[in-house]
């Protein structure tokens, strides 16, 4: 009796194992659909808008309601984006393992809760902010979803609509803090816009054969000598210089952030530069590292020079 008690404990004890295992996997699934990496881009640039653009400095509790709000967005579109693009997503190497293509989320599991996180947030902006600010999350998500989403299977251009909801997180933290759309504010778009082109072009001509794979018609993928891709990836640093240098004229940040903003930027265009001359997997890595590295250096002297 002891021993058959004791095999009845041992397989309770792994049943109970097992589904803490497919709990904790499960909710590892649904954490991914959200891309968490993806979103720190989204907490930290709307958190500075809503500092920067505090008249009276940030009420915490509010700042801290406003960027939720807009992450629960920003996760929400990227749900119901992956729940778009399950198809392609299988034919690319870098995406092919994610919890729809591999059948790990259904479909209708991922709208759901895609819609319940967009929704949520739209709520919260709309409760605790203002409605300047959930308009705007309200058009990241429709631009996002309904325009640059489709774009990207028809259009190389879809990259340049696809950096318009990408460069509205810190307009919408500004907005919660002041109720409005100001000068101050459009400058912090404008810096996140321009930024992602350059950015973009590095991913872009990284993991041309996937996209090509998949059928985006990236730019390295339609014109594979990459000559318009470095180009379109100089252009853009070149005009995010002057752009950096905006918040100091606007009055939200100091002239210590100016000659940071320039050194930074100097940097960022030569990176541009060498990946439009070479156009070569190396010079694309550097400028995507250079990327990632420029803006949330730009963000921290920005506040700290504020």
């Amino acid at each position: 009796m002891k021993e058959m008690h004791a095999a009845g404990v041992k397989v309770a004890l792994a049943a109970e194992h097992g589904q803490v295992s497919h709990l904790l996997g499960r909710s590892a699934d649904y954490l991914a659909l959200t891309k968490p990496r993806l979103n720190v881009l989204v907490v930290a640039t709307s958190a500075a808008g809503y500092y920067l653009g505090a008249p009276a400095g940030p009420d915490p509790m509010t700042m801290a309601q406003a960027v939720a709000g807009t992450a629960l967005v920003a996760a929400g579109a990227a749900v119901l984006n992956q729940a778009y693009e399950r198809d392609t997503d299988a034919l690319m190497r870098r995406t092919r393992d994610r919890p729809l293509p591999t059948g790990r989320v259904t479909v209708s599991e991922a709208q759901i809760f895609g819609i319940l996180l967009a929704a949520s947030g739209l709520g919260l902006l709309a409760l605790k902010a203002n409605l300047v600010a959930a308009s705007l999350a309200l058009v990241t998500l429709v631009v996002y979803l309904l325009v640059y989403t489709p774009l990207k299977r028809r259009s190389p251009d879809a990259t340049l609509v696809g950096a318009i909801p990408g460069a509205l997180p810190p307009l919408i933290g500004w907005a919660a803090a002041r109720g409005t759309i100001s000068i101050g504010g459009l400058t912090l778009f404008a810096i996140v816009f321009l930024w992602q082109i350059p950015h973009f072009m590095a991913i872009a001509w990284m993991y041309r054969d996937d996209y090509a794979a998949a059928g985006f018609p990236m730019l390295p993928v339609v014109e594979p000598e990459g000559r318009r891709a470095g180009r379109q990836a100089l252009t853009y640093a070149a005009a995010l210089l002057p752009a950096s240098l905006a918040p100091t004229f606007a009055g939200v940040a100091g002239a210590t952030y100016l000659w940071i903003a320039l050194v930074f930027g100097l940097g960022l265009l030569w990176l541009a530069a060498r990946f439009q001359s070479t156009r070569l997997d190396s010079s694309a890595r550097a400028l995507f590292f250079g990327s990632i590295t420029y803006l949330p250096l730009l963000w921290l002297a920005m506040v700290l020079d504020h």
